[in-house]
């Protein structure tokens, strides 16, 4: 849903990088953890805004239009308050930076005579690559699409040397870093439990970010292996000789043979060398 969000007072520092210069856009360098906006606060942020959008809207009916930076400042308050919004909804820690990109600084549109509207273009969450549509509702309609990235940057686990497959990760080989994970399609882990004891599947580098796609429980029981099964019912339980007919990592379910009866049943691994069938 469009938001009206005026003008913000922002901290810009102008920088070439990529292909053109870009305006940085610095928010809220404090934590977020498990935030949520009382309405007193998202009251004043508005109200905020809106004199600031008042300021710059003065010098642009000056000229009787709308200039870039009124656009920047549109687009800038809007992601502050939608990122501040989403955090505390979704209970998410960490701390974010937005950088809008600069305009072309030839752009005039024309004055506007209502407040201007803003939202998100085709994205679920205002996190990572954004387009923000500010509009114009007002007699002489326009839009215009702005592009920006929003950097989210939370603390997850990363590997302080490289590792090889079918390595098992150790507390030793991991780290907890901060780390823009705005842009990490693949996902990542925010606890050392997470890693330690999994099995490599791709290797990795130093410092590279663990996520589930480099990591797979390890084998427990191995096909071929003699295990011990046991079946129990209440305080109730029966130990028996088996051989694994398959591979299995910790709570999986694996084909096994009964050596005394000779009979195929399944059975979870519960630890190295060791199943449990229900009774």
């Amino acid at each position: 849903m469009p938001h009206s969000f005026p003008k913000r007072p922002i901290t810009r520092h102008l920088s070439a990088s990529g292909t053109g210069l870009a305006i940085y856009l610095v928010m809220n360098r404090q934590t977020t953890v498990f935030r949520r906006l009382t309405s007193a606060t998202r009251s004043l942020l508005c109200a905020t805004a809106a004199l600031c959008l008042l300021s710059t809207a003065g010098l642009s009916r000056a000229d009787n239009v709308t200039l870039p930076e009124t656009l920047i400042g549109v687009t800038q308050g809007f992601l502050e308050f939608t990122v501040e919004d989403y955090l505390a909804t979704s209970q998410t820690a960490g701390r974010y930076e937005i950088e809008v990109k600069q305009l072309d600084p030839r752009l005039r549109m024309p004055h506007c005579d209502r407040d201007l509207t803003a939202s998100l273009e085709n994205s679920p969450r205002p996190v990572g690559r954004v387009t923000v549509k500010v509009r114009c509702e007002g007699s002489s309609p326009w839009t215009v699409f702005v592009p920006a990235q929003v950097h989210l940057f939370r603390t997850v686990v990363t590997v302080v040397r490289p590792m090889k497959r079918d390595a098992i990760v150790t507390e030793g080989d991991v780290m907890l870093r901060e780390r823009d994970v705005g842009l990490l399609g693949q996902g990542f882990l925010d606890s050392l439990d997470q890693a330690v004891g999994q099995k490599i599947v791709r290797p990795t580098v130093i410092d590279q970010i663990l996520t589930p796609t480099h990591l797979q429980q390890p084998e427990m029981v191995r096909k071929g292996d003699q295990v011990v099964i046991s079946a129990r019912s209440g305080s109730m339980s029966v130990r028996m000789p088996g051989e694994a007919l398959s591979d299995g990592g910790f709570n999986q379910q694996i084909r096994v043979k009964n050596l005394n009866s000779q009979r195929v049943i399944k059975a979870n691994v519960v630890a190295p060398g060791q199943v449990e069938v229900p009774m």
